[in-house]
């Protein structure tokens, strides 16, 4: 069978049923099923691609995400992640405006821009320069508040242990990154970089701007030094600006993801959290790792 469709149920809403499984593989005219994580996520092996329309009505609405994908070079040796309202749950910037009063006001220039409807470099511009002068404690307050989206830390430790460079690449800040990436094991992160004067913040964000076209290319250069071929890459993101690697990446998914996201990408996730990214390169739950507190 050359292709592999991924079922993944979200947990807390629904159960993953053989009954489901069934009335799918009956609808594409797929091969024997294969468990994953009982109850929660399973394979079924196709001859061709899944129609999609198929795929959603045999699901019946059911908070079960499908995701499709070749059965040949399933398991990926580059993870290139996005940040806010990815790996975390929040978008950090719109955290830290909570501390200068603005949390409103640039929390709807962020949701724009994740659209796609504003420019990212001149939107990222226009945001910090409305923190100009907030203290640097409210950095810290903002991490401290800061949780990681479920399987996240699974995800990353799970790949590591196979053997792939993992990446956390975000149009958000350094500050960030560097705590997610040594709390989490990222092999790498790459972000934007807040400037202050030692005090508080200066309002202005170090260049260059890591925008959608440098997540792109952090995403061919760490293939180049691996020396894989993009089909050997899986990335993940929700915002606009990581639609250009999620079409580059060979598994390109969109999380949780805004509309222009999710209506271009080729993979969604739109219920479940990001064991749902492992399942989709093959691993059971079984193989998963998961990290030391």
């Amino acid at each position: 069978m050359a292709y592999i469709l991924t079922l993944v149920a979200h947990r807390a809403e629904t159960t993953l049923s053989p009954a489901v499984i069934t009335r799918v593989r009956e609808a594409i005219g797929g091969g024997e099923p294969v468990m994953l994580s009982p109850g929660e996520a399973a394979d079924i092996p196709c001859a061709a691609a899944p129609n999609a329309t198929l795929v959603e009505a045999a699901l019946e609405r059911l908070p079960i995400d499908a995701i499709t994908t070749k059965a040949r070079g399933r398991r990926k040796g580059l993870l290139v992640a996005d940040m806010d309202s990815t790996i975390v749950t929040s978008e950090t910037l719109d955290e830290l405006a909570a501390y200068a009063g603005l949390q409103d006001a640039i929390a709807a220039i962020t949701r724009r821009s994740m659209n796609g409807e504003l420019d990212f470099a001149t939107a990222l511009r226009e945001r910090v320069s409305m923190l100009k002068g907030l203290k640097l404690d409210a950095l810290e307050k903002t991490w401290a508040q800061t949780k990681l989206t479920p399987g996240a830390a699974e995800l990353v430790a799970t790949m590591r242990a196979h053997n792939a460079t993992t990446a956390l690449v975000s149009g958000g800040f350094t500050y960030f990154t560097g705590r997610v990436a040594a709390q989490i094991g990222f092999d790498t992160h790459r972000a934007n970089t807040l400037l202050d004067d030692g005090a508080a913040l200066t309002g202005e964000v170090g260049t260059p701007i890591l925008d959608r076209f440098a997540k792109l290319e952090i995403l061919e250069e760490l293939a180049m030094s691996r020396g894989l071929k993009l089909a050997a890459t899986l990335a993940v993101g929700d915002g606009a600006n990581d639609l250009d690697m999620l079409r580059a990446a060979g598994l390109g998914v969109a999380f949780h993801a805004k509309p222009i996201v999710a209506a271009e990408a080729r993979a969604r996730i739109d219920h479940g959290n990001l064991r749902a990214l492992l399942f989709a390169q093959g691993y059971s739950a079984a193989q998963f790792v998961t990290p030391l507190r």
